[in-house]
């Protein structure tokens, strides 16, 4: 269980499966903008913002290489940090390959497993929710892959514009 003791009039944020970087790419800057306007709305009053899995469509960090795009959001985000709203990333099974580029850049919490929280004393089950499913085993099998460290070597030797090619490719085929 992880503590936390909101000040008086803070509050905690939750949102999850934005899928930035979904084709039609003009479409997912649009809905960068909606998420950035929400989250100037939520600012004010926010000492916490949980963002529950699938924020991008597809994420993959190499050693000294980030995905393109998002800069806006990206930047909002850094900015909300740097006001000191906590913010919670819970890795889901679109952006499971978010390493160290976010916390590192960004401060946030990163966390690949679902958590319990007691805010001001009450209890929160938090994360993305995949693989909750008992039954899911062919979930569960590809999960395994994807988290997989030699695989994860094995298909960081991919040139990125390659490896972003089979990414979003997967990504567009997880949804049907």
């Amino acid at each position: 269980m992880i503590p936390i003791s909101l000040p008086a009039g803070k509050k905690c944020y939750f949102a999850s499966d934005f899928h930035l970087g979904l084709y039609p790419y003009d479409q997912s800057r649009q809905r960068e903008r909606h998420i950035i306007q929400w989250l100037n709305e939520i600012a004010p009053d926010a000492a916490h913002l949980f963002l529950l899995g699938d924020i991008f469509d597809f994420w993959y960090e190499y050693r000294k290489v980030a995905p393109r795009g998002f800069v806006r959001f990206l930047g909002k985000l850094a900015e909300l940090s740097d006001r000191g709203i906590q913010i919670h990333y819970f890795t889901g099974n679109h952006d499971v390959w978010v390493f160290d580029y976010l916390p590192s850049e960004l401060g946030l919490y990163l966390y690949r497993k679902n958590q319990l929280f007691v805010i001001n004393g009450r209890k929160i089950f938090a994360g993305h929710g995949d693989g909750l499913f008992r039954g899911d085993w062919g979930y569960r099998f590809l999960k395994a892959c994807f988290t997989n460290p030699v695989l994860q070597f094995l298909f960081s030797q991919l040139h990125p514009n390659l490896a972003f090619t089979i990414g979003h490719t997967w990504s567009k085929h997880s949804r049907l």
